[in-house]
């Protein structure tokens, strides 16, 4: 069975890049475009990893992060934030929640957050 990934991201055409580059490596791979979709998402069936944008309509990332690790079901899925907010005190916000990455969008190519998803299945 191959490993699967959910994307929480609101950028459409982003979210679409990721969900072709990962099934191209041999993810099963499912792309929601909002905090609460995600939410629905992961309930309906437990992913392996989630990459999850910070900045959502609705529920924000934050918010989706704190969900799971505070729910004895999901807690130990790793969690990679894909964002654009670089400041440290997001990151440690992240981090602090149970994050298990952070990646800044501007600083990571679509191949390397793939290899970076690898490292976590």
């Amino acid at each position: 069975m191959k490993p699967s990934v959910l994307i929480i991201e609101d950028e459409q055409m982003l979210c679409g890049l990721m969900v072709k580059k990962l099934e191209r490596s041999g993810f099963a791979v499912q792309g929601v475009f909002d905090g609460e979709m995600g939410i629905r998402a992961i309930e309906k069936k437990k992913p392996d990893v989630i990459l999850l944008d910070l900045l959502l309509p609705g529920i924000d990332g934050f918010e989706v992060l704190r969900h799971l690790k505070s729910d004895q079901r999901f807690k130990d899925i790793p969690v990679i934030i894909v964002s654009n907010l670089g400041e440290p005190s997001d990151v440690a916000k992240a981090r602090n929640a149970g994050a298990a990455e952070y990646i800044i969008k501007a600083n990571y190519s679509p191949d390397q957050i793939v290899k970076k998803v690898g490292e976590y299945v």
